[in-house]
């Protein structure tokens, strides 16, 4: 289920992200491609007060990062977007905390997960996979490390003896 995120919402519910920052919105790009490989999902972001001459939309892989002109808010861009998906709004998730965006996401039947949960999640995930070896991979033993080493080291040394 893809998911529909106001992103400066989001923002502040992650450690390490700021709304002071000028590349915070950068910063939770990253994060949210990263997640959303390792969950196989598509996601939807939206920042208010896009810079003049900023695209409105760009993407990241599974991440369209959509940038609001003065005028408009993401809340706003958000319930636009769950008009036009219409029936199929009930496939998508909205993350917010705002409750008239969560109002807004439950008269369109769609599914509904405060920003601090979902940065909990997101969270979760990525310090999960971060612990996993690569998959089909068994980390090296301390013998095998030695004779890596060893292997390393002999051939440094005869490059050196070859000069």
């Amino acid at each position: 289920m893809p998911y529909l995120i106001d992103g400066h919402n989001l923002i502040p519910r992650l450690p390490g992200l700021s709304l002071a920052e000028p590349d915070d919105e950068m910063h939770l790009v990253q994060l949210l491609q990263d997640y959303c490989r390792r969950q196989r999902k598509r996601a939807e972001i939206f920042f208010d007060n896009a810079p003049p001459g900023q695209p409105r939309a760009r993407s990241f892989g599974l991440v369209v990062a959509r940038f609001v002109r003065s005028g408009q808010t993401a809340d706003d861009a958000i319930r636009s977007r769950l008009e036009r998906l219409g029936a199929e709004a009930r496939n998508w998730t909205v993350v917010s905390s705002d409750q008239q965006v969560q109002r807004a996401a439950r008269a369109a039947r769609a599914q509904v997960l405060a920003s601090e949960t979902f940065a909990r999640l997101i969270l979760q995930v990525l310090e999960t996979h971060a612990e996993l070896p690569r998959s089909g991979e068994e980390p090296l033993t301390a013998v095998e490390i030695q004779e890596w080493m060893e292997l390393f080291q002999s051939k440094t040394d005869d490059e050196v003896d070859e000069s």
